[in-house]
């Protein structure tokens, strides 16, 4: 609630909110050229209305999305490190405006794939998983990169990011459960093999459970890898079955990056001394490809079903 007084208005929509409506959550800085397409995205799956927090960028993106008829903005100059990375700010306007809507968190970066997500809009989940009595919705985060350099194709404002980052690593994941919040730990995939091959322990966390149908007594604890109550993180199965699950495409690894991390390294408002931006400035300097010869090219959801990344559970 303290962080909630570095909110400064930009455009506040959300008395066009109706019950029922799907909400998309999310904090960002500097990701003008990524917005058009991904509000286009998530229109198509069926999102109402979105709220979003610009972290005080200078690329005209807050802006942008200031004038959309759909979105309510936020702006802070606050720290984006001091205020949990932007979870503070989100979780106060998930408690204000997200009571009882089934609220999308994600970046700028990430998009939601769910079982059938190509033929039935996202409420056809949402109206599933209410009538299971469900209350979270899990997704591991699949990092797509280019075959080839990083910088050789450059990409364009309003396009599809998996145009150009197109690959997935198809296996090279650990699991292991989080005793303290009962989550799922996930991780492995192209940040462990090429940016942390040493130090594999070090590799950034790939689960999350972005959909969730909100509670005002309902708050993120790290990103969107946990939350409270410890029971919404149960989103799987511990009894040897499937549950239903998702995926998050995660764009990051485009030619973008590069001017990206050296701005974060510079800010140095990330996790862990922003240890993950080192990395990846590092790596790229000496080495900018992530493919190998087990990347697979990604084609649908089924696809990914069959790979095991995840599940339609029981919903047929």
């Amino acid at each position: 609630m303290r962080k909630s007084r570095e909110l400064k208005v930009l455009a506040n929509r959300t008395d066009q909110i109706k019950r029922g409506d799907l909400l998309v959550f999310s904090t960002l800085r500097n990701e003008d050229i990524r917005l058009p397409y991904f509000l286009e995205y998530y229109r198509d799956l069926g999102i109402n209305h979105f709220l979003m927090v610009d972290n005080d960028s200078d690329d005209g993106g807050g802006d942008f999305l200031a004038n959309q008829p759909d979105v309510s903005v936020w702006r802070t100059k606050g720290s984006y490190k001091s205020s949990r990375f932007g979870v503070d700010w989100l979780n106060y306007l998930q408690i204000k405006y997200a009571h009882d809507h089934w609220a999308l968190t994600v970046d700028p970066d990430e998009f939601f794939v769910y079982p059938f997500c190509d033929t039935r809009p996202m409420n056809a989940l949402t109206d599933w998983l209410d009538a299971c009595s469900i209350r979270s919705f899990g997704a591991m985060l699949l990092d797509m990169y280019p075959k080839g350099r990083l910088d050789q194709t450059p990409y364009s404002r309003g396009q599809d990011p998996i145009e150009i980052a197109s690959w997935f690593d198809a296996g090279n994941y650990s699991y292991y459960r989080n005793h303290k919040y009962h989550n799922l730990w996930i991780q492995g995939g192209p940040r462990m093999r090429k940016f942390f091959p040493q130090e594999p322990w070090r590799a950034p966390a790939l689960n999350k459970i972005p959909l969730v149908k909100w509670h005002k007594d309902y708050a993120y604890v790290s990103s969107t890898h946990m939350i409270l109550p410890r029971g919404l993180n149960l989103v799987y199965d511990e009894w040897g079955g499937e549950k239903a699950s998702g995926v998050l495409l995660h764009t990051k690894f485009l030619d973008t990056l590069s001017v990206k991390a050296a701005e974060e390294l510079a800010r140095k408002q990330h996790y862990a001394g922003s240890r993950e931006y080192i990395a990846y400035a590092e790596t790229i300097s000496r080495d900018p490809d992530l493919w190998c010869k087990w990347s697979e090219k990604y084609i649908n959801w089924r696809q990914l079903e069959i790979l095991g990344l995840m599940s339609r559970g029981n919903w047929a």
